[in-house]
């Protein structure tokens, strides 16, 4: 999975966003802007690969703010369609330099 594709997706409005996604930018007081900035802006740091799903990546990336939010996304390479899993602000304890975690 490429981070482009994410962005392809988001700019073309082929996504869709969990209830668990818009719970947790709720929660993380995070627009769906700051989201998307932060994907423009972001890079993947993990992938993760399922078997009875499309692949899936965390991306960070900082809002307009330079505040860093990590987003969750799945990507379906037939449709080009990309939905949000999750989104938070990261806990400076749990991650090194917003990419690696402690």
């Amino acid at each position: 999975m490429d981070i482009d594709e994410i962005i392809d997706a988001i700019q073309l409005n082929r996504i869709r966003i969990t209830d668990h996604a818009v719970d947790e930018a709720e929660e993380d007081d995070l627009t769906l802007d700051e989201i998307f900035q932060s994907v423009y802006s972001g890079e993947i740091i993990e992938q993760y690969h399922y078997e009875k799903s499309d692949p899936r990546c965390l991306i960070f990336g900082l809002s307009d703010c330079q505040e860093p939010i990590h987003s969750i996304w799945e990507y379906n390479k037939a449709s080009d369609w990309a939905v949000l899993i999750t989104v938070y602000r990261p806990d400076p304890a749990r991650w090194l330099n917003w990419r690696n975690r402690i």
